[in-house]
């Protein structure tokens, strides 16, 4: 993120950029824009207007739900969407999501102050896996849910797109690994990258990655 961020000028640009890229056709508020790259409402507008006046987005109607009086209403907004005719889209695509989105080292070292890890495993879309039923699989013991979902919220707003997660206890996941879970064979049977594992977890019988 550092080395792009100062080829493009900015983090929040490539934060901004990759939201747009990894949602395709989603069309989002300014607000919406800034919440989920989490990047602060002025910066938000600002990277929206120098990404407008390169065409790289553009800004169309938005059929919104809203809440008024315990009755859901749809409402006409302005959002802004990606632009398929960009003439550097492809290009972009390919620095920005096809390469590896994030250093698998820091994601380890962001998930440390999460608990005892045991074993943490990439998949999905840091794999560029489509069919993968999840991004991240975090088993450990005495996990802080509070600093996991945190993480991960960070973690979204760099990559630009919500992720599958599972985090298990150390004893839930040996009960639903013995128990041949449906999940967890799932979860198992795509393909995985260990980024941490423990020597318990390396003698398991757990297929391959």
């Amino acid at each position: 993120m550092e080395i792009l961020g100062k080829l493009f000028g900015s983090p929040a640009r490539v934060k901004i950029m990759r939201l747009f890229l990894m949602n395709g056709s989603e069309g989002m508020e300014a607000s919406d824009v800034a919440q989920r790259a989490k990047v602060g409402k002025d910066v938000a507008r600002r990277e929206l207007s120098l990404l407008a006046a390169s065409q790289f987005i553009k800004q169309k109607n938005l059929i919104k739900d809203i809440r008024i009086k315990d009755k859901n209403k749809k409402k006409k907004v302005k959002g802004w969407f990606l632009n398929p005719a960009f003439p550097y889209l492809e290009i972009f695509k390919v620095l920005l999501v096809g390469s590896e989105l994030m250093d698998k080292e820091e994601i380890g070292n962001r998930f440390k102050k999460a608990g005892r890890i045991k074993l943490l495993a990439v998949a999905g879309v840091f794999l560029q896996d489509k069919d993968s039923r999840l991004d991240i699989l975090i088993v450990g013991d005495a996990l802080k849910k509070g600093i996991v979902d945190s993480i991960i919220k960070d973690i979204e707003a760099e990559i630009g797109k919500e992720l599958i997660y599972a985090a298990f206890e150390t004893k839930e996941f040996l009960y639903r690994l013995n128990m041949y879970d449906k999940l967890i064979d799932d979860i198992l049977s795509y393909p995985h990258e260990r980024i941490i594992e423990t020597r318990e977890f390396s003698t398991l019988p757990l297929r391959k990655f």
